[in-house]
């Protein structure tokens, strides 16, 4: 459950202390991949699994005729689009795609649950998403590694953004 979920990720040593330090009024509600959530009647999030060990979701929010789909923790299968992943994508705003590997470093790990900037610009151009967004970058890239990972998928798909810390998106 998402509050066994979060009891075991707030606890040590992953975490100082547990959830009963929130001051706030915390509910959990569990759903299934692919389930519609409208945490409010104006937002509508979709859900979807994605293809990752030890299972993921994918969501897509829409709001205010806007939309953003975030798809990581996911794999692909080469050569086949992933239906999940581009039912999430289909026409967004923002396309918010795991790219932790490069195709070389993909076919080594086809079964780590993470895909590449490749696999995002072609799922992105099928669903007509507007802006493709790489994110979930190997944590050992440097930062000119990663310039020039932008650069490809940029050149491939123009107007695609690498996620950087603190960065702010606005739609």
């Amino acid at each position: 459950s998402l509050k066994e979920a979060c009891n075991h990720l707030m606890s040590a040593p992953l975490f100082p202390v547990p959830p009963d330090v929130f001051q706030a009024d915390v509910s959990f509600i569990d759903f299934a991949p692919g389930s519609t959530l409208t945490p409010t009647p104006d937002i509508h999030v979709e859900t979807a699994p994605l293809d990752h060990p030890g299972r993921a979701t994918g969501y897509r929010v829409e709001f205010a005729g806007r939309s953003v789909a975030v798809v990581t923790d996911t794999a692909h299968v080469p050569g086949k689009p992933n239906a999940s992943a581009l039912k999430l994508m289909r026409d967004v705003d923002f396309a918010i795609y795991d790219a932790m590997f490069t195709e070389e470093e993909f076919r080594a790990r086809p079964d780590w649950g993470h895909s590449t900037w490749n696999e995002g610009a072609k799922l992105a151009d099928m669903a007509g998403a507007k802006t493709l967004v790489i994110f979930h970058h190997d944590p050992s890239r440097t930062d000119d590694a990663l310039d020039k990972i932008l650069a490809k998928a940029a050149a491939v798909r123009p107007g695609t953004i690498a996620a950087t810390e603190g960065e702010t998106l606005i739609l």
